[in-house]
């Protein structure tokens, strides 16, 4: 196939819609004497090289579930939370299995790519995943046993709710030692494994979402904005209004800010109506 009887218009939109064309066409466009078809060749390389780098660097991330691919375990859960450092709301842990070496181009930590590439992910993962599962861990709770305990119970409720069932569980630097299945705690995982990667970005979109709506519910502390970490404009509210029924009240400054706050220390939560 010979592309210099062929429009610019007609190789642009060939070359938009094509990852791969076959070797004729290649050499075509290469020899091609147009200005304008050499730029958008030259695009189009570099756009495959891209491409092809994405795809190594996702594969890499699959370095830890092999371990258990290896050993006929295809089904290895990512686990990680999202939340344990606000003041308010909840935290979220989320449990994600991907398909064996599944190729979700731009899936890194949650915390490494934007809220638009975020929900794109989201989608994806929601899509592609063989299963999920996150569980909202409520701030009673957090406040009753603390909140590394409260996300260790929902790392535990939410691999225990997987459906297929993990056959082994990879975790975002907490270790689940009563786990009955093969388990591994990876520090930095969300960046080194593509199923912990996968459970933060499900694990942020759905505290996100949760937090959306609580800014609904508690107008004026900016829950939309900063989701419950305590930047100037969260503490600035909380000095103008008190905390709401969702803020830790084991949480400093929370705990501990009669003076700053205007209200004691040790206070009740507020009746939620």
């Amino acid at each position: 196939m010979k592309t210099e009887p062929m429009k610019v218009s007609q190789i642009a939109s060939l070359l938009q819609h094509q990852q791969e064309l076959p070797l004729q066409v290649v050499e075509s466009l290469r020899t091609d004497p147009r200005p304008t078809v050499k730029r958008l060749f030259e695009k189009w390389i570099t756009r495959g090289q891209r491409h092809e780098q994405e795809i190594r660097r996702v594969r890499e991330l699959y370095l830890y579930e092999s371990v258990y691919y290896n050993q006929c375990q295809p089904l290895v859960a990512g686990i990680d939370e999202a939340g344990r450092g606000p003041l308010a709301g909840p935290v979220v842990v989320a449990a994600v299995i991907l398909p064996k070496f599944v190729f979700l181009p731009g899936l890194n930590d949650s915390k490494q790519v934007s809220a638009a590439q975020r929900e794109k992910l989201y989608y994806t993962i929601k899509e592609t995943a063989l299963a999920i599962n996150w569980q909202s861990i409520s701030v009673d709770l957090i406040d009753e046993i603390n909140i590394y305990q409260a996300t260790v119970r929902g790392m535990y409720q939410a691999a225990a709710a997987l459906q297929p069932a993990a056959q082994a569980v990879l975790i975002d630097a907490v270790k689940l030692p009563e786990l009955t299945i093969p388990w591994q705690a990876i520090i930095g995982g969300d960046a080194l494994s593509a199923s912990i990667a996968a459970a933060s970005v499900i694990a942020k979109v759905e505290r996100d979402r949760i937090m959306l709506g609580l800014n609904q519910q508690y107008p004026g502390y900016g829950f939309d904005k900063h989701k419950g970490y305590g930047t100037k404009e969260h503490l600035d509210a909380l000095r103008r209004l008190g905390p709401s029924p969702v803020h830790r009240r084991s949480f400093e400054p929370v705990k501990s800010g009669g003076g700053l706050f205007g209200f004691e220390a040790g206070y009740a939560r507020p009746v939620t109506t």
